[in-house]
């Protein structure tokens, strides 16, 4: 059983889902431009039992959405790979796509939204909409496990998935709160090419993030 079916069947996400008419038909528009890309609900992306769940925006019209792994394709991804392999969640630096031999360990990517949006920007209704699949992988972690947000929509997310005031854990960089069930959300400027350009987001201060979530897994 393929890794991807396997997440499938846990609920975490549907590679057929047509749920939100907007998206499915942006995803008709681009896949007759590009019939090369994936152009389906993008499934999560590493270790079934990690302890570790990276949550972004969703795919990239260019990244996620054409190679059908999050955060592979595009400008995004070049960060936070190399960071997941410098904290040794990932056995290599880079993600260029299926059959590259990368291996997240104890690290599993998904994102709050599963399929492309138009300027990737999608809208409340959508987000509701796939929720569910976010809570359902989110409710599978384990105890001691920890969450990193990326970007304000994937940490409010995460936060609506468990039930959690919006108050009680507001965004913020480098931010941390501990939720109940022994699991910690961790929030994070997202690793988008507007943000690093502009240098909102640094590589030290995204370094500082994850030497804060591997000493957390650590202890």
């Amino acid at each position: 059983m393929k890794i991807d079916q396997a997440f499938q069947q846990r609920g975490w996400y549907d590679v057929n889902c047509r749920l939100c008419p907007r998206l499915a038909d942006f995803l008709d528009e681009v896949k007759a431009d590009h019939p090369d890309y994936f152009c389906r609900p993008v499934p999560p992306f590493g270790d079934l039992d990690a302890r570790l769940l990276v949550v972004g925006l969703a795919p990239g019209k260019h990244g996620a959405n054409a190679s059908g792994r999050p955060f592979t394709g595009d400008h995004a991804g070049l960060l936070l790979y190399r960071m997941l392999h410098q904290f040794g969640f990932a056995n290599r630096a880079e993600s260029t796509g299926s059959g590259d031999g990368l291996i997240l360990h104890d690290c599993r990517i998904s994102n709050a939204v599963k399929c492309l949006p138009p300027e990737n920007k999608p809208v409340a209704a959508e987000i509701n909409q796939c929720r569910p699949y976010l809570k359902t992988e989110i409710d599978s972690l384990k105890p001691g496990a920890a969450i990193l947000a990326l970007g304000s929509i994937a940490h409010g997310a995460v936060i609506k998935s468990l039930d959690v005031k919006k108050s009680d854990a507001p965004f913020g960089h480098a931010r941390q709160w501990d939720v109940g069930n022994d699991l910690t959300i961790f929030s994070s400027y997202h690793c988008s090419r507007y943000n690093t350009q502009t240098k909102r987001l640094t590589e030290a201060m995204f370094e500082d993030v994850f030497r804060s979530v591997r000493k957390h897994l650590s202890n």
